[in-house]
């Protein structure tokens, strides 16, 4: 009896595991870098380590973002995407990335024109991310 306990015990955990394992695959952020004056961006970067993505994904989701058209002085300097569920929906959440002019913070505005300014250690971790480098001034 204990070995039949034991057994299930062990297929419920494979089952679990092997459904969340399934619903990372795809999970990468797709990142963007802008090249020279214009607002002409070029492939940069994907991110698919997972606690790299989900960090990302929660640095954006938990940010106290203000829906408010904001016009910025100049072109984004990257652009990043990743796919998200939305109910029964997948679809792809896309931004535009600002390096602050003290070069402690990011802004990021959504094709729906909310905003926000993130906090230098989110903005650092974000960055470290989305790049591969240090976020410096």
């Amino acid at each position: 009896m204990k070995k039949i306990l034991l057994l299930f015990s062990l297929l419920g955990v494979l089952l679990v595991s092997s459904g969340c394992v399934n619903e990372m695959i795809g999970q990468k952020i797709t990142v963007q870098k802008r090249t020279g004056e214009e607002n002409i961006f070029e492939d940069f970067k994907e991110v698919t380590q997972r606690k790299q993505v989900t960090k990302a994904i929660d640095v954006v989701k938990n940010a106290n973002w203000e829906n408010e058209k904001v016009e910025m002085e100049r072109y984004a300097d990257y652009q990043f995407q990743f796919p998200f569920k939305n109910s029964s929906e997948d679809k792809i959440a896309s931004y535009l990335l600002w390096i602050s002019p003290n070069g402690e913070n990011l802004e990021i505005v959504t094709n729906s024109d909310r905003y926000v300014r993130l906090t230098k250690h989110d903005s650092a971790d974000l960055y470290t991310i989305l790049t591969g480098e240090e976020l410096t001034k």
